[in-house]
C-alpha cells in the first residue's frame, strides 16, 4: 500500500486505479450505511477519492490511509446530505424498473434471485450499524479482517465478535446454510475463495460456521507408506496404493481418488483466493508441505495464497487439531491467516523434498539447516526421524513408547491408543495407522507383542467391537528390547517406509535415531 501512496503522489495512473480497485468497496459500503441508496453512494465515493487524491501529500503516514479515506469517505456523505434539496425517484423503485426489464429474459430465476437478494438485504438491514458494515464488507465486498480493521480502525478481536453476533442474529431469521448459500449464489463467495484441509469434521465445522467459499479436504497420509517427491508419477502412485490396501485395508479405488482431488487442486486459479488450513503435528505438516512444493511449481498469476497454521486454541486446553473446535470457534479465526511468502513456498517445499529423498544425506542436511521460517516444521521433521531405528535398542519412537507403555499398565486397545497418542501428539498419528504399527509389533517370531483375544486388527472397511476387548502383553523379545539387551533392528526382517527412506531387511539399520542429542547418527561411528 505504501508504495501505491508513493505512485500517486507522483502522479502514477496505475498507483491511483490500486488504490481506487482495493478500497471502492469498503467506501461504497461506508457512504451506503449512511446514505441508504446505492446511486448517492457511488456519486459520494467518486468525490472522496477524488478529494483524496488531492490531498495525498498532506498525508504524512502512508498507512494511515485507510482510516484517513474512511473520514473523507464520510465527511463527503455529510457534504451530500446538507446540499440535497431536489425531489428523487427512491432506489426501490428504480430496483423494481430494472427488475422488471430483467425477468423478461428469465422471469422465474430473477424472481427467485430479487427475493433471495430482498430477504438477505432486509435483514441484514436490520443489524445495529457496526455489525451491518462490517458483514457488508466482510461477506459482500469480500475484504479479509485484517483490512476491514485497518479501514475502520477497530482491531481485529473486536470485528470477529461483531461478525460472530451478526451471524447470531442472522441465523435467527434464515437458517445458517441457506444463509451461506445465498452469500454464495449472490456474491460469488464460493469462486472468490477456497479453503484447503486435513479432516472432514473439521471441514463440517468450517461450513457451519458461516465463512466464505468452497472446502477441500486433502485426504492423504504422507506420513505411512511409500511416498516420492512427484507423487503423481503412475507407477509410484500405484505402488503407494498397494501398499495402503495390503497394511492399512485402504482398497487401491479408494484411495487413488486423491487423483481427483488432484485434478481439483490443479484449477486453483478460478479462486481469488486460497487458505490453507493446518496443525503443527508431523501428519499436517507433511500435507502442508507437499501443496507448498505444488505451489511453488505454479504460477499464481491473481490467485492470493494463504496460511492458518496453529498448534494451540486458548479455550482448548490440549490442541491437538482443528477437529476439536466448535463451527464458533472455526469461525473465529476467519482472517487470522496470513500471505504465504515466497520464503514460506521455499521453506515447504525443501521439507517435502528432504522428507521424501531416499537418500539419508537429504534428511540430514535439512535437519541442520534454519527451518524457523514454517514454525513447526522442525520439531515435525525431527518427530519424523524420530521414527528410525533408535541408537539403543533399534527400536523407533512409536514402538518404545508403545512398549513402555504397556509394562506401565495400559494394555487394551483404545486406552493404549489414547495414552500413546498424547505422549507422541507431535506425529498427529491416527487410529488406523497406530494399529498397522501394533499389528506388526505382533506378527512372526521376533514380535514384540502377544494379543490375546480378538487377533483381527481393525481396518479401513472392517472393524470388530470386540477389537476393544483385547489385551497386550511383552513378549520375552519385548521385555529384552525394551531393557536394552536385545537389538530389534538386527532382527527383524521387514520392509519399511520412513518418509522417503524405504529400510528393507535391515540394510539402513546403521542409521539410527538418537533420542538424546535428537539427532540421526551411523552406528558404525558410535
Amino acid at each position: 500500500m505504501k508504495s501505491w501512496i508513493e505512485a500517486a503522489m507522483k502522479g502514477e495512473p496505475e498507483a491511483y486505479e490500486q488504490l481506487v480497485s482495493q478500497y471502492r468497496g469498503m467506501a461504497l459500503a461506508v457512504a451506503y450505511n449512511r446514505l441508504g441508496d446505492t446511486f448517492w453512494a457511488e456519486d459520494v465515493v467518486q468525490e472522496a477519492f477524488t478529494e483524496a487524491f488531492g490531498n495525498l501529500s498532506k498525508l504524512e503516514v502512508p498507512e494511515a490511509f485507510p482510516g484517513w479515506f474512511k473520514v473523507i469517505v464520510e465527511r463527503q456523505c455529510y457534504r451530500w446530505l446538507r446540499r440535497k434539496q431536489h425531489t428523487t425517484i427512491p432506489v426501490q423503485e428504480l430496483e423494481h424498473v430494472f427488475q422488471e426489464e430483467d425477468q423478461a429474459h428469465n422471469p422465474e430465476e430473477q424472481a427467485m434471485q430479487n427475493e433471495m437478494h430482498r430477504t438477505l438485504r432486509d435483514s441484514i438491514a436490520a443489524l445495529p450499524s457496526s455489525m451491518r458494515i462490517a458483514v457488508e464488507l466482510f461477506y459482500l465486498e469480500g475484504y479479509s479482517l485484517k483490512e476491514i480493521s485497518e479501514f475502520l480502525g477497530v482491531n481485529v478481536a473486536a470485528l470477529k465478535k461483531r461478525m460472530f453476533d451478526a451471524r447470531s442474529k442472522l441465523k435467527r431469521s434464515m437458517p445458517v446454510r441457506n444463509l451461506v448459500s445465498m452469500f454464495n449464489d449472490l456474491y460469488e463467495g464460493g469462486k472468490g475463495m477456497l479453503h484447503i484441509m486435513n479432516g472432514d469434521h473439521a471441514a463440517n465445522r468450517l461450513r457451519e460456521s458461516g465463512i466464505q467459499g468452497d472446502i477441500l479436504v486433502w485426504r492423504e497420509l504422507y506420513t505411512f507408506g511409500p511416498v516420492a517427491k512427484d507423487m503423481s508419477v503412475a507407477k509410484k502412485r500405484k505402488n503407494r496404493a498397494s501398499v495402503l490396501e495390503q497394511q492399512l485395508g485402504i482398497p487401491q479405488i479408494e484411495y487413488l481418488q486423491i487423483e481427483e482431488l488432484e485434478r481439483k487442486l490443479h484449477s486453483f486459479q478460478q479462486y481469488k483466493e486460497i487458505v490453507l488450513w493446518f496443525e503443527y503435528d508431523l501428519y499436517d505438516q507433511t500435507m502442508l508441505s507437499y501443496l507448498l512444493h505444488y505451489f511453488k511449481g505454479q504460477a499464481l498469476q491473481n490467485t492470493k495464497l494463504n496460511l492458518l497454521c496453529i498448534d494451540s486454541y486458548p479455550e482448548i486446553e490440549h490442541f491437538r487439531g482443528l477437529g476439536q473446535l466448535t463451527s464458533t470457534q472455526i469461525g473465529s479465526l476467519s482472517g487470522s491467516w496470513h500471505v504465504i511468502d515466497t520464503d514460506e513456498l521455499q521453506a515447504g517445499a525443501q521439507f517435502w523434498e528432504a522428507y521424501t529423498s531416499n537418500d539419508i544425506r537429504q534428511h540430514l542436511d535439512y535437519l541442520r539447516a534454519d527451518n524457523t521460517v514454517l514454525p513447526f516444521a522442525d520439531a515435525a521433521f525431527k518427530a519424523h526421524l524420530s521414527r528410525l531405528p533408535s541408537v539403543s535398542n533399534g527400536l523407533g519412537v512409536i514402538e518404545q513408547t508403545t512398549l513402555e507403555t504397556i509394562r506401565a499398565g495400559v494394555d487394551r486397545p483404545h486406552p493404549l491408543f489414547r495414552e500413546v497418542g498424547d505422549k507422541l501428539h507431535i506425529l498427529g498419528m491416527g487410529d488406523l495407522e497406530y494399529w498397522a504399527h501394533l499389528r506388526r509389533m505382533t506378527e512372526g517370531p521376533q514380535a514384540l507383542l502377544r494379543l490375546t483375544g480378538k487377533t483381527t486388527f481393525p481396518s479401513f472397511i472392517q472393524h470388530d467391537e470386540k477389537f476393544g476387548e483385547a489385551v497386550f502383553e511383552l513378549t520375552e523379545i519385548g521385555i529384552q528390547v525394551l531393557d536394552e539387551e536385545v537389538d530389534w533392528a538386527l532382527l527383524k526382517q521387514e520392509e519399511l517406509w520412513i518418509g522417503g527412506l524405504h529400510i528393507e531387511g535391515g540394510r539402513q539399520a546403521r542409521w539410527r535415531w538418537n533420542p538424546a542429542s535428537e539427532s540421526v547418527v551411523e552406528m558404525e561411528s558410535i
